[in-house]
Parts: structure tokens; sequence; C-alpha cells
């Protein structure tokens, strides 16, 4: 059978070896039952799905003709770079580094990291839209993780807050 989409075929490979992944470190934890799931369950069940959403989109890829087949292009070095930049960023700020001595900036810094850095992956950048982006973003993560879920994390820059 010839792979008729390339792009469609290596996206559904991906889902299926994270699924898989997902799936088998779950096992690794309490799966328990559908009435009374253990911590597993949830990953276990995730993982079982996307896999099964690989399979179809391969399926998909080998059957559906496509006019040019959809050949998988250059990696994009720049994009990848600053997505990867802007995650490693905010996990930085957000804990900070103590073996290092660099002190934890908090969420909302993190955030305003977050999306400026991964803002420059793409072609156009416009610092005022990133700007609001990052207000709202900032303000609305505040509610949902510190106001509603009450969780224990540092919101502002440890050498402000002692």
């Amino acid at each position: 059978m010839k792979i008729k989409s390339q792009k469609d075929f290596f996206a559904g490979l991906m889902f299926m070896a994270t699924g898989v992944a997902f799936a088998w470190g779950a096992t690794s934890y309490n799966i328990g039952e559908g009435a009374r799931m253990g911590p597993g369950y949830f990953p276990l069940v995730l993982g079982i799905l996307l896999g099964i959403l690989g399979l179809a989109i391969v399926f998909e890829a080998m059957v559906v003709e496509t006019e040019d087949g959809e050949k998988v292009g250059t990696l994009a070095w720049k994009p990848l770079g600053f997505i990867i930049g802007a995650n490693l960023a905010f996990g930085l700020l957000l804990g900070g580094l103590p073996k290092i001595g660099f002190p934890a900036f908090g969420l909302i810094a993190a955030i305003y990291a977050l999306v400026f850095i991964a803002s420059l992956a793409g072609d156009h950048f416009k610092p005022k839209e990133v700007a609001v982006l990052a207000t709202i973003l900032a303000v609305f993560s505040y509610f949902a993780f510190i106001w509603l879920l009450k969780l224990q994390f540092p919101v502002w820059p440890t050498f402000i807050t002692g």
C-alpha cells in the first residue's frame, strides 16, 4: 500500500507514539475502574484514544488520494527554537533555579516571557498586540489558578514578596 499523504501519515505516527507512551506510563499507577478511578485511569484512556486517533489518521493517509502527495517539507528551526525556548523560560521564571541562586520570578513574569518569546516564532511581531495578549493571559491565569483553584505557586518575584 502506498502513502498518499506524507504529512498525515507522519502526524498519525506521532499521535500513535505519544498515545502508546502515555498509556504505557499510566500502567505504573493504580488504574482503578470506571466507578472508582485511580490516578492512572485518565492518562491510560487518553493514551488509548490518542493512539486510536493516530491509527485513523494513518489509515486515511494510506487511502485518501491527495493532489501532490502532501510531501513533508523541511524542518522550521526558527519557530521550533522559539517555542521550546519560551517553554523553558516559562519554567525557569516560574520556579527559579535554586541550585545556582536564580530566584523565582512568579507566574505573571513567566507568562509575559512565554508570550513574548513565543510570538517571535511567527513572521510578524507586533509588540502592542503581544502585550495585550500577555496581559489577558496573565489575568485569566491568575483568576483560574490562584483565585479559583487556590494553587500554591509564586505569583510575583521572590525578591519582591520575600
